[in-house]
């Protein structure tokens, strides 16, 4: 990267001298051209003024001029004097050109040629007769002058270039070092590296958003070690219990009923962990980042009562009262996940509300979304575990919970499933009196693409 910084800023350097070089060359030719044509005009007015009696004299100030080579011709077009010995290399004068002056032309060399091809040529006439003046600037001299300038701006250019671009390259090269360094310390687990930054530029910017990445992939391992410990724990309990009765059982002591006692907690517990394990891949294929989803439109108030009679023995079994108020309420989703999602949270609400409870589903279409409203009079929420209860394997007073069939997974369930569907999941709780969740989703998925 520093190398492509270098070398762009070299060859930006290099262009950019070929054009301010372009463009000084065609301006200072039009300098020179103006200053020749200033020059001749002041010639011919002393010519006239000197002829014929101090011809010699003009002449030898004329050969003192030390930047021009100057040429003079008379009407028949033959040079008249000439003030180098060695000017035909410089002002080379054709007959057409001669006599383009001659007849009042001013000729101005050869245009975008340089100066190498620089002349000028002005034509005067003394007593009627025309004559002509070529002048040329000495090439050797414009360009030793001029390669002087341009090697001391080059200098100067690439020195303060240099030191620039060192730097520049200080300044990039030193945090993008510490960012290499604390991405391999994040590679070998270290999610706790931050850098720190106060610029506001790309560099920046990037610093910025490596520590929000290193905050969230710090967060997501707490989230794994976290999962890990509590499935390994789920797991441990009744397998624990299921060893501890396995060898109650081969004791010869025990009687008929204490033994069917036993196969029944066994059963009971390796139900659980059947549960528990269906529950966990449900809750994986759930997490792929592109899980199978098959929306198609349907009934979703019949869906609520199909689910609740399928719950009938649950909720019937504890004298609740159930109330539906609902009409006729069409979705386009997932019917098979959103069974799913409704069993976990009636499944909730059942068990959580007492004997001779009540639950109410409601369900209304507004704004674009279905709001499935599913309400109970049960034991509730202490306030501060709300935000803890779509975490997997959470539990609310674990201690007082022991006695309610259930793993902590079914929350984070049922929240996969409201995301997969672009809604949202609210729960509001008091405790002792009750709690609220409202499911709002999409009704017709092709106003949200």
């Amino acid at each position: 990267m520093i190398l492509t910084f270098i070398g762009a800023v070299l060859v930006s350097t290099i262009i950019g001298f070929a054009i301010t070089i372009r463009l000084f060359n065609d301006q200072l030719t039009a300098i020179v051209e103006d200053s020749m044509i200033s020059g001749g005009k002041t010639i011919i007015q002393s010519y006239r003024q000197s002829y014929p009696d101090n011809l010699d004299a003009l002449i030898q100030g004329m050969r003192a001029l030390p930047a021009y080579s100057i040429r003079l011709f008379g009407p028949e077009g033959k040079p008249l004097h000439e003030t180098e010995s060695q000017v035909d290399e410089e002002l080379q004068v054709d007959d057409a050109v001669l006599r383009s002056v001659l007849d009042g032309g001013i000729y101005r060399g050869k245009p975008g040629k340089g100066f190498r091809h620089m002349a000028v040529g002005l034509p005067f006439s003394i007593e009627g007769r025309p004559y002509a003046l070529f002048l040329a600037p000495h090439v050797d001299k414009i360009a030793f002058a001029i390669g002087v300038l341009f090697r001391t701006e080059i200098l100067i250019v690439l020195f303060f270039g240099s030191v620039f671009i060192m730097v520049s390259a200080i300044f990039i090269v030193r945090p993008l070092k510490r960012l290499t360094k604390a991405t391999r310390r994040m590679a070998r687990g270290d999610f706790s590296t931050r850098l720190h930054s106060k610029s506001k530029d790309e560099i920046g910017q990037l610093t910025r958003s490596f520590n929000q990445m290193a905050h969230e992939l710090g967060t997501l391992e707490q989230i794994r070690r976290q999962f890990v410990s509590d499935v390994s724990h789920e797991i441990q309990t009744p397998l624990q219990s299921i060893k501890g009765f396995t060898q109650a059982l081969k004791q010869k002591k025990l009687d008929e009923a204490g033994r069917m006692r036993l196969l029944t907690i066994i059963e009971e517990e390796s139900n659980r962990l059947s549960r528990m394990t269906t529950d966990l891949l449900q809750l994986s294929s759930l997490e792929i980042d592109h899980p199978s989803m098959d929306f198609r439109k349907y009934r979703l108030d019949k869906q609520l009562r199909n689910v609740m009679s399928v719950l009938e023995p649950q909720w019937s079994s504890k004298q609740l009262d159930v109330e539906f108020d609902m009409e006729d309420v069409s979705i386009v989703a997932d019917p098979d996940k959103l069974n799913q999602l409704w069993t976990n949270l009636l499944g909730n609400a059942i068990k959580f509300t007492g004997e001779q409870g009540r639950i109410r589903v409601s369900a209304e279409v507004r704004h674009g979304c279905v709001e499935v409203s599913i309400a109970d009079n049960g034991r509730g929420i202490p306030e501060e575990e709300l935000q803890h209860i779509f975490k997997p394997f959470y539990k609310v007073d674990k201690a007082r919970d022991r006695s309610v069939p259930g793993n902590g997974i079914g929350l984070s369930i049922v929240k996969r499933i409201v995301d997969l569907h672009e809604g949202d999941i609210r729960i509001t709780s008091q405790e002792g009196a009750g709690t609220t969740v409202k499911v709002i989703l999409p009704q017709d998925r092709s106003r949200t693409q």
